[in-house]
């Protein structure tokens, strides 16, 4: 059995979140794992490749998406939740920034939400979080999914990024969260441009000095795409070197869709800079 959330070292190697998109319209596999079986097979997948946390998410986020109402993101999370929860010994976070669908989610035991509003998208998200001791991703967005992409503009993105988080995790220790599970996301892809995506990728160790475990998420970003010219589909090898960088320049968990084939490039970062030296 993998180890409990409690029991993760970050610093001893980078984790592996894979991605369980329940959903029609996700830009990289919309509607392929949209019914219970087709979950729970991905699911057990990824486990058996090599998945530390499994992360499933019942709308897309995708830029230019429309919000799904809580009841939808519901019928599409909870079915596939349960037998996972039944089936694989790995932890579970909910990509939601619904406060009812993580209550109810970490009583069936799940063990992480990840709320790519930071606890901004529900104003009763975080006394949850609080009341279950669970564990918090806080994300970096301009924007929602819909306007994100819209001509996003900074002065500094790194530092800007650097002090939204900052305050977020402010925030969520003062609603009660524990500061041991706060995990911080720089957001790669909501609401920048591939040059800010760039920027974020080589200054990871500017968010490393805020102390909290860093998730990364690049698999088959738009940004690989404007880099390489190819298409969503064929980003693998991009994804893979992208995510070799982010591991060695101080991710602790990548956000995959690929586990079995990132896996391995994540490994060789992790042989190389066992104590992630290469942004230092």
């Amino acid at each position: 059995m993998l180890p409990a959330m409690k029991d993760l070292e970050f610093s001893k190697k980078t984790y592996i979140m894979g991605v369980i998109n329940v959903t029609p319209d996700s830009f990289y596999d919309g509607g392929k794992y949209l019914t219970v079986n087709a979950a729970v097979r991905h699911a057990e997948d990824l486990y058996k490749n090599g998945a530390d946390i499994l992360d499933i998410g019942g709308q897309s986020t995708r830029p230019g998406a429309r919000q799904v109402p809580e009841a939808e993101e519901a019928a599409r999370v909870f079915p596939v939740l349960r037998k996972i929860i039944k089936r694989i010994p790995c932890a579970v976070s909910i990509d939601t920034f619904y406060h009812s669908i993580a209550d109810r989610a970490l009583d069936m035991g799940a063990r992480m939400i990840n709320d790519i509003t930071a606890l901004n998208g529900d104003t009763e998200m975080a006394r949850v979080i609080a009341r279950h001791d669970a564990w918090i991703v806080l994300m970096h967005m301009k924007g929602t999914p819909r306007t994100m992409q819209k001509r996003p503009v900074y002065k500094n993105v790194v530092s800007e990024i650097t002090d939204y988080l900052k305050n977020a995790v402010k925030k969520a220790v003062k609603a009660g969260i524990s500061p041991e599970k706060i995990i911080i996301d720089p957001g790669i892809g909501f609401g920048k441009t591939a040059a800010h995506n760039i920027e974020i990728l080589k200054n990871l160790k500017v968010l490393k000095a805020l102390k909290k475990p860093l998730l990364v998420g690049l698999s088959n970003k738009a940004f690989i795409g404007h880099i390489t010219g190819r298409g969503v589909s064929d980003r693998a090898f991009g994804t893979a070197a992208a995510c070799a960088l982010a591991a060695a320049g101080g991710a602790d968990i990548l956000r995959i869709h690929d586990v079995a084939g990132m896996s391995d490039a994540v490994k060789i970062a992790d042989a190389v800079y066992p104590e992630k030296g290469i942004g230092k």
